[in-house]
């Protein structure tokens, strides 16, 4: 019948930019599918309850326990990561590159401004996230955002947080070129689901006065496209074919869900085309086919504010390895035996019969009696018992798991067989913590230090007015709140986290400093060193420098001090000793020495 096929040109109106993008992202995606298959292993074993829906389900085990020793060992990385990241309220320096944005007063206001972000309740909720990507997928992508969570009161006024924030990019989420030379060159495609009422919010926004118009045709379009798929009848084949997307059935089924699918691509497009070359731009399509927005990157580095940090890196791949990804075989190992040896103990248990002969029908319990023809026998075959000392080739894939990902057991507070001195359990902590050492700090390089100095670029471009904060008096031990404007944190340098990639030379300081003192060399070094220095050294190292403690020879001043004050309370003490009571002409003896001598009343 005529009419029954729903042709694709009369509905769809189709953008050449948009199509060449949505191709681009389909292929770059399709070639990473052996890797998403990889990493839906991983997580089905790191949040498995039993082996039911893992690889092992395959095994011919009665038993199908799971040891959830990748999620173990995920914990572990996840609590020491966030721990050495942020170990004290203030962990961000200004490093200034011009003396104009070195003084006391930029250097203050900077970074008291990004303490300030770094605390609020998205950045630590998103921080999380990334860690957890950075361990489950090897991979983990950031990028930066203005908000405004303002709400208005009844009374008129307006309170919430208003500034940069992080947001957090799914690794299955953006695809990229894997062979570029590095992740800031290669262009960069991310996609994401939103409403039709996020979508219109959006092209409110990419909106002026001039284009008004265009973008509410475009959203008319879309919302008109989503009605006819609700209406029409006929076959939709054609369109699903062009258009396939993840996570819907169908293309119908897509556009009759109400959430619209946004992939926004960064980098250096040509339009094959027109032979134009667009330069560093951000350009947003919308259902693989029609274009919303195509405009010059606003980020005054040059290039999008989206970064990247692979777990291990591969020479020639910009995709990396995650600590977990070598330990899903022995987790496959470990779970095999696992059953293995509880399907022995119940055999061991329950042994198998061996019936010869004709046998009446009987109860396997204690006390039975079974009774059997001339020829008849019941016989129990026993298992090989060897099996049941697996446990220790499972203790020992444990172990090898752990350190293989970086997590040695006295991370978890499990000391190391043997005695040793404290210096070295100190010495052996640190050898064995290198690995763990050297991937928080690439964590911190690559994704904190960039997103802290996006997020403090953001704020110069789009701060408006004067914005109140909060900080810290270490002084008064209280919150004390500050006035700061774009003109008190523009400066030329950059924001450096202090964390994790001091976290370990420090120690390692602190370590050789305690070893020195205690050798017989330093009665020789020690006329050398410098009180003062050695003072500052510990100051900065324990992160107490905000506190203000370190003052050349405070504590001899402090001790004139005390000796002051010790002094006059002893000559209040003997002043309220010889005071008269105004009793009979007597004085107040007792707390002298001569309270032996005070006259004795009654007569006496």
């Amino acid at each position: 019948m005529t009419g029954r096929v729903l042709e694709l040109c009369d509905i769809i109106t189709e953008d050449q930019e948009a199509i060449q993008i949505a191709n681009e992202f389909v292929t770059m995606d399709n070639l990473r599918n052996q890797w998403k298959c990889d990493k839906e292993e991983i997580r089905k074993y790191v949040y498995a309850t039993d082996t039911m829906f893992t690889s092992n389900s395959q095994l011919p085990w009665k038993n199908k326990t799971t040891i959830p020793k990748l999620c173990q060992i995920r914990d572990n990385l996840y609590s020491n990561y966030v721990a050495t990241l942020f170990p004290q309220r203030k962990s961000v320096i200004w490093e200034a590159n011009e003396l104009d944005s070195a003084s006391v007063l930029k250097r203050d206001a900077i970074t008291n401004y990004m303490s300030w972000v770094m605390t609020q309740d998205a950045f630590k909720h998103e921080i999380d996230k990334i860690i957890l990507d950075y361990i489950d997928y090897g991979n983990c992508f950031a990028t930066v955002e203005w908000v405004d969570e303002r709400v208005e009161t009844p009374q008129g006024t307006k309170f919430g947080y208003v500034g940069p924030s992080i947001r957090r990019i799914n690794p299955m989420n953006i695809v990229m070129n894997p062979t570029a030379e590095s992740f800031v060159r290669s262009p960069k495609i991310v996609r994401s689901i939103v409403s039709m009422g996020e979508l219109k919010d959006m092209l409110e926004k990419l909106s002026s006065d001039d284009n008004q118009e265009e973008y509410k045709a475009i959203y008319d379009y879309l919302k008109d496209l989503r009605v006819k798929a609700h209406t029409f009848e006929g076959d939709w084949k054609e369109m699903e074919h062009l258009y396939q997307m993840d996570g819907f059935t169908s293309y119908r089924e897509y556009l009759k869900s109400g959430m619209i699918e946004v992939l926004t691509f960064y980098g250096d497009l040509y339009n094959r085309e027109t032979g134009t070359l667009y330069k560093n731009h951000v350009i947003t399509v919308v259902d693989r086919h029609k274009l919303i927005g195509k405009k010059p990157n606003p980020s005054w580095f040059g290039y999008p504010p989206i970064f990247h940090s692979p777990w291990r890196k591969k020479p020639d791949n910009l995709w990396g390895m995650g600590p977990l990804d070598n330990l899903v075989g022995m987790q496959y190992r470990m779970d095999h035996i696992e059953n293995m040896k509880a399907d022995i103990f119940d055999l061991v248990t329950y042994p198998v019969q061996k019936i010869k002969g004709m046998v009446e029908d009987f109860t396997w319990q204690p006390g039975e009696k079974i009774f059997v023809s001339e020829e008849g026998d019941v016989e129990l075959v026993s298992p090989e018992t060897n099996v049941l000392n697996a446990n220790i080739e499972i203790q020992n894939l444990e172990r090898l798991m752990e350190e293989m990902a970086g997590a040695p057991r006295e991370a978890m507070g499990f000391r190391t067989p043997g005695e040793k001195t404290k210096y070295e359990v100190q010495q052996l902590e640190n050898a064995a913590s290198r690995v763990f050492q050297n991937k928080i700090r690439q964590f911190e390089e690559q994704i904190i230090e960039p997103l802290l100095n996006a997020m403090l670029e953001l704020a110069r471009r789009n701060l408006v007015g004067a914005t109140v904060i909060q900080i810290f008096d270490n002084e008064f031990n209280a919150a004390a709140f500050q006035s700061l404007t774009v003109q008190d944190i523009t400066g030329v340098g950059r924001i450096k986290p202090v964390a994790a990639r001091h976290f370990a030379e420090q120690a390692q300081l602190i370590q050789n400093l305690t070893g020195l003192t205690n050798s017989p060399l330093w009665q020789t070094v020690m006329p050398h060193f410098s009180g003062k220095k050695l003072a500052k050294i510990v100051e900065v190292t324990f992160g107490l420098d905000q506190y203000e403690v370190m003052i050349p020879y405070i504590a001899l001043a402090e001790q004139a001090e005390a000796q002051k004050f010790q002094t006059a309370l002893q000559e209040q003490v003997q002043g309220h000793a010889m005071t008269a009571t105004g009793m009979n002409g007597d004085y107040d003896m007792s707390a002298g020495p001569q309270a032996s001598q005070v006259p004795m009343q009654g007569g006496q």
